[in-house]
């Protein structure tokens, strides 16, 4: 038993039956079980008990053990004085201060199926995929569970876009920018292409986007990778990125990304190249992305994207490889949109106070799922996984409540503890 689960259990009032004792045999009668309290001071506020026939208004505090109260030094702390009901799950010590101005103290041992306190110690203790693999049931999942664990996502991402806007004075087309090298990026580069992005006054993309040749220069020549050409094609770029650096005071700080562990598609060359193109074909980008009204429209702006024609026959620098254009994959293209394109749009439509949860969730309707680890073990277990709504949503549980063990937060986790 942890002092988690017991306030968990009393929160959702989750005993045998409510007929109430206290340790000297008087009935305590619950007539609120008080709002529970996660900030300091005692676990549940304003409630009430009937008690020796009196209605008691007050606090109640929870602990493991009776001596728990001595252990966290309440006995002087002010927060204690209005409390009405000492709840304990073993009663192992009479508290002389309690005892003198006749607060009861009720043992919950008796009251609370010991079914529960083993499986929530198996949850916490197990390695399997999630706590509760052994007994998981698709069937436990909510309704409404998915949309959900979108929107929370959502709100999520949004504080944190909220916080780029702020640093770019509320310029929604750098945050785009910003927040596309982060995708095209991938897990091994995301922060660095932010970095080189960021790096970057978007005043100098939008007078240069016109010209692809000079975007690629531009984005090369900051991740350090002009310094000694190669070929001369090479050459031909560094002296375009010197230019650009002189005329636009750019400053001398470089960044390097990484080409470990990565597919010869995902190097940055690749990526970095794709993203000049896609700012060069759509002039509006940003006005584009906000005006599709469906995934379809969304797929159409990336579809055409492509990196430039010294990439066909190259991975990197120098190195000649068979001709092979380099555009983007349908799942690298539903990973932008999931993971950059529909957070921004959540966070534009709630900046100017207009709703649009409802049309975002259509969204993730319409994409096909991701394919990943945790989608795999979610599917092992039963759970049919058939569009980003519902791969997003338990990718997003998985790691804030499964990784974590919150299984007392955790909806589907609440239903299988109180089942015996």
């Amino acid at each position: 038993m942890t002092e988690k689960l017991l306030q968990y259990l009393w929160n959702y009032k989750v005993f045998k039956h409510f007929n109430f004792k206290d340790i000297g045999g008087n009935s305590v009668e619950i007539i609120h079980f008080g709002k529970w309290n996660k900030d300091a001071g005692p676990d549940f506020l304003d409630a009430q008990i009937q008690y020796n026939g009196l209605l008691l208004a007050g606090n109640i505090e929870l602990h493991v053990r009776s001596s728990d109260w001595i252990f966290h030094n309440h006995s002087n702390n002010p927060n204690y004085h209005n409390v009405i009901l000492h709840v304990v799950f073993q009663h192992d010590v009479e508290i002389c201060e309690l005892t003198k101005k006749n607060v009861p103290t009720l043992e919950l041992k008796d009251y609370i199926d010991e079914n529960i306190i083993w499986k929530y110690e198996k949850f916490i203790n197990g390695n399997e995929f999630i706590a509760c693999e052994t007994i998981f049931n698709k069937e436990k999942v909510p309704v409404n569970f998915h949309e959900g664990n979108i929107l929370k996502k959502l709100e999520e991402k949004s504080s944190e876009l909220e916080h780029s806007l702020a640093r770019s004075k509320n310029n929604f087309e750098a945050v785009l920018f910003h927040s596309l090298a982060y995708s095209f990026g991938l897990k091994v580069n995301a922060h660095l292409f932010r970095q080189i992005a960021e790096s970057i006054d978007y005043s100098v993309i939008n007078k240069i986007r016109q010209n692809p040749f000079q975007l690629e220069a531009l984005l090369f020549g900051i991740s350090g990778w002009l310094n000694h050409p190669e070929d001369g094609q090479m050459k031909i770029w560094k002296r375009e990125f010197e230019f650009l650096k002189a005329k636009f005071s750019i400053s001398d700080l470089q960044f390097h990304p990484k080409f470990l562990r990565l597919r010869p598609s995902n190097f940055p060359t690749i990526r970095l190249s794709q993203l000049a193109d896609l700012y060069h074909r759509h002039q509006n980008l940003f006005s584009k992305i906000m005006n599709a009204e469906n995934a379809d429209q969304l797929c159409e702006i990336f579809t055409p994207i492509k990196a430039s024609e010294y990439w066909d026959c190259h991975f990197n620098f120098g190195t000649i490889s068979k001709v092979q254009p380099k555009t983007l994959s349908k799942e690298f293209i539903d990973l932008i949109i999931l993971n950059t394109i529909l957070p921004l749009k959540y966070t534009y439509h709630r900046y100017h106070n207009e709703e649009i949860a409802d049309e975002i969730i259509e969204f993730y309707k319409k994409i096909p799922p991701e394919k990943n680890t945790i989608t795999a073990g979610w599917k092992k277990l039963g759970l049919e996984i058939t569009n980003a709504l519902e791969s997003q949503s338990m990718i997003y549980h998985h790691k804030n409540s499964c990784d974590e063990k919150n299984c007392l937060t955790c909806s589907i986790g609440f239903k299988l503890l109180k089942e015996s």
